[in-house]
């Protein structure tokens, strides 16, 4: 069976490509794709040639624990209908709609373990922001917010905007957020932060926040140059969330004024592992499944800006590269 992937052929060239699919075997089944969401953060790394040579994109998931070479098939946001069964798997799984961490790619086989089934509730298009969800739950765990704190936000990409809207739910939290384009601080401001302001406006920034500065700050922006400006609007004693992934970008930082004798505390997130903090009491599964249950919650077809057909995805990727202020989540569409 052939099927047709989104292929990063080198950076800034990426096309839809057929490859060879084998026969789901034992355990597992072929899922045909309805729609998948694009990272704006990873894969972009992926389209600008900006991944590291040497790490793995993602040494969780089936088929990305090796360093990335060209020509790459990636991706990990793919929600599907089972189409083929292989031996052994149980018939009531014909027809499921389910989400699988798995490339763009009109057809998949994948293990049955691999899958998670779509609530009835759930659409597909609301499903496939799925992973991003999952990252802005992860980041709220490792910031662990308190009522009553300030709150900024760097970025107010999918994950920024999932974020916003979870965090403006902790009661008396004075959440404050950092964008450059206008559409996303609108958004912003609508989902209930107390502000949104311009990052090339940074005193405006510490006026907004006050004397005293954030309590929390997470940095999801993707641009090192804002990790300064992060550690500035944090206040003595706070705590700084690093979600963004540079890539190979380098990181200048200063560190010889107030962050010598701020005392705050520096945390890295990511979401393919639990902090070592949460896993007495939470799994990854555990984390998916509120990640599920709050897309319910939200409004997700509000974030959806644009959709192309497989067959258009070089214009999808030059969109969000060039001019990431029309976008916010791109899906790729699969006609049959």
């Amino acid at each position: 069976m052939r099927a047709t992937a989104v292929t990063f052929v080198a950076p800034g060239v990426v096309e839809p490509r057929s490859l060879d699919l084998p026969a789901p075997g034992p355990g597992e089944v072929m899922v045909r794709a309805l729609v998948s969401a694009i990272s704006a953060g990873t894969e972009l790394l992926a389209y600008r040639g900006e991944l590291p040579p040497d790490q793995p994109l993602d040494a969780t998931i089936a088929g990305m624990a090796e360093p990335a070479r060209y020509p790459l098939v990636y991706g990990y946001a793919n929600v599907a209908q089972v189409a083929a069964l292989g031996p052994d798997v149980p018939p009531d799984w014909l027809n499921r709609r389910v989400f699988v961490f798995a490339p763009h790619q009109s057809r998949v086989v994948a293990p049955l373990g691999a899958l998670v089934p779509l609530p009835p509730d759930v659409q597909p298009e609301t499903a496939a922001l799925l992973p991003s969800m999952e990252t802005a739950v992860s980041l709220a765990m490792d910031g662990a917010p308190i009522t009553g704190e300030v709150v900024a936000i760097f970025g107010q990409g999918v994950v920024g905007l999932l974020l916003t809207a979870l965090l403006v739910r902790v009661p008396a939290l004075r959440l404050i957020t950092v964008d450059r384009y206008a559409r996303r601080r609108r958004h912003s401001r609508g989902l209930g932060a107390a502000a949104s302001v311009d990052p090339d406006d940074p005193a405006g920034l510490l006026t907004v926040l006050g004397p005293d500065r954030a309590d929390l700050t997470f940095e999801l922006s993707g641009h090192p140059d804002a990790l300064n400006a992060a550690i500035a609007a944090t206040g003595f004693g706070g705590r700084l969330v690093i979600g963004s992934w540079y890539g190979n970008k380098r990181v200048t930082l200063d560190l010889g004024g107030d962050f010598h004798r701020g005392h705050m505390t520096v945390i890295s997130s990511q979401v393919s592992r639990l902090a070592p903090r949460w896993q007495a009491r939470w799994t990854k599964a555990r984390r998916l499944r509120l990640a599920m249950s709050l897309l319910t919650e939200m409004d997700v077809p509000a974030l959806i800006t644009h959709r192309f057909p497989l067959a258009e995805v070089a214009d999808a990727y030059a969109l969000l590269d060039k001019r990431p202020g029309e976008a916010l989540q791109v899906l790729l569409t699969y006609p049959e």
